[in-house]
């Protein structure tokens, strides 16, 4: 595959990605040169970057990621970036909150401690910030002048903030059907917002057409062209899972499943840990999340099969509606190698969960969130997931941005006139 040319000029031939050693394939594992590259030449596999990293005393590089700031620039020295990325113009999203839920844990009864980590708190309220702040500095190393996306939502969000914050040009692709809210806050940012008809999969296919036209030269598409270092951002979950446990892995985690690439890159993250010795080698277990009504790798897991058959989304839970998920068949893998398991839910259970969510530990996550926490309680109930071990569950957004999937069953208690005769008569301020 042939590197794409910016503005006419050659991609450099040397770009300052840090640690980032070079781009490998999965499936063959040939390696190639840092580029805005996406597939293999020879196979068509994915690629990923591959990295040199720190050797040393993980004591001392212990201490030089507590020493960062606070967000994900204070594990640079693990991810494709320079080394004076903190210097630059970005949004410096991460280092969101863990949240000990025992509340929540006692509504479901876990005994060994029970988690919530929170992406809501990100600059544009999602963990897309994350990838997209990885993929902003790999578009400036390739010379890029316009950052682009398909998206389902939050990403169309991350990458017009980002990029209105990084004085680049944004042109993002959404399907025509996607909630308000995530509309406007695609919207706000001042960037171009393109409704195609049809689709999450529809738009994605425009997207990799538009790279091979001349109207897309310049354009870095953070989640095709750009996505082998777009990916890497999701290992700072990750990263900041363990070191807010006190350098420690988690032993059950629970991750929404869209594309797969947030699930199969905290994997990644969790063994760069262990390789680097920062955390103890010990098994972990890891559950993938999708909603009933686009579950094409909870399908193929519960079928004992290895191939994702597409599905036609269906279901409130937009921001996971993948059908054709490229990263499924690596997320089956993973699922089956740390003893994990990958589960759906039904729309109403994703509400029940939204709400549960919001009632135990003041957290109003959007539906992915209530996906992940359904699947959470339906394997807890089903004795997949064990209630005695330290259990993480990964909350990727705010529900602000989904409020149609709960208004109808979220409104005030009461309308009374202004009396407290009004009020006693409604039979409210009693315990």
């Amino acid at each position: 595959m042939a590197v794409q040319t910016v503005a006419g000029n050659a991609t450099t031939a040397s770009p300052d990605l840090g640690p980032a050693a070079a781009l490998s394939c999965r499936e063959c594992g040939e390696r190639f040169e840092l580029g805005p590259l996406f597939a293999c030449a020879s196979c068509f596999g994915p690629l990923e970057v591959a990295y040199d990293l720190p050797t040393g005393s993980p004591e001392e590089l212990r201490k030089r990621i507590e020493a960062g700031p606070d967000n994900i620039w204070r594990y640079a020295p693990l991810l494709p970036v320079p080394a004076d990325v903190a210097d630059k113009p970005n949004l410096n999203p991460g280092f969101t909150k863990l949240v000990k839920a025992d509340n929540l844990a006692r509504e479901l009864g876990v005994t060994g401690g029970l988690y919530v980590k929170d992406d809501s708190g990100n600059p544009t309220h999602s963990f897309k910030d994350r990838v997209v702040a990885i993929a902003v500095e790999a578009a400036r190393a390739f010379g890029f002048t316009t950052l682009s996306c398909s998206s389902t939502g939050n990403l169309a969000g991350a990458v017009g903030a980002a990029a209105a914050r990084a004085g680049l040009r944004s042109c993002v692709f959404i399907p025509h059907d996607l909630e308000q809210g995530k509309v406007v806050m695609a919207a706000v940012y001042g960037g171009e917002l393109v409704g195609i008809e049809g689709n999450y999969d529809d738009v994605n296919r425009f997207c990799s057409e538009l790279i091979g036209d001349p109207l897309g030269e310049g354009w870095g598409f953070v989640n095709v062209n750009l996505r082998p270092y777009y990916g890497e951002g999701s290992k700072t979950l990750a990263y900041e899972i363990c070191e807010q446990l006190g350098w420690r892995l988690p032993d059950q985690i629970v991750i929404p499943i869209a594309s797969g690439s947030q699930l199969t890159k905290i994997d990644k993250g969790l063994q760069e840990l262990i390789k680097l010795g920062l955390v103890e080698d010990k098994p972990y277990k890891i559950f993938g999340a999708q909603a009933e009504g686009c579950s094409p790798v909870s399908a193929a897991f519960k079928a004992g099969q290895d191939v994702v058959r597409p599905q036609k989304p269906n279901t409130i839970a937009k921001s996971l509606a993948i059908g054709n998920p490229a990263d499924g068949p690596y997320v089956l893998d993973i699922a089956r190698r740390t003893g994990g398991a990958v589960e759906d839910v039904t729309d109403e259970q994703v509400v029940e969960a939204i709400k549960l969510l919001a009632r135990t530990e003041g957290i109003f996550g959007e539906t992915a969130g209530g996906v992940t926490l359904g699947v959470t309680k339906k394997l807890i109930e089903a004795g997949v997931i064990d209630p005695t071990l330290t259990t993480v569950v990964v909350n990727t957004g705010d529900g602000l941005k989904t409020l149609d999937a709960v208004s109808a069953t979220s409104q005030a208690t009461a309308t009374i006139k202004p009396s407290l005769d009004a009020f006693r008569a409604a039979g409210l301020g009693t315990a």
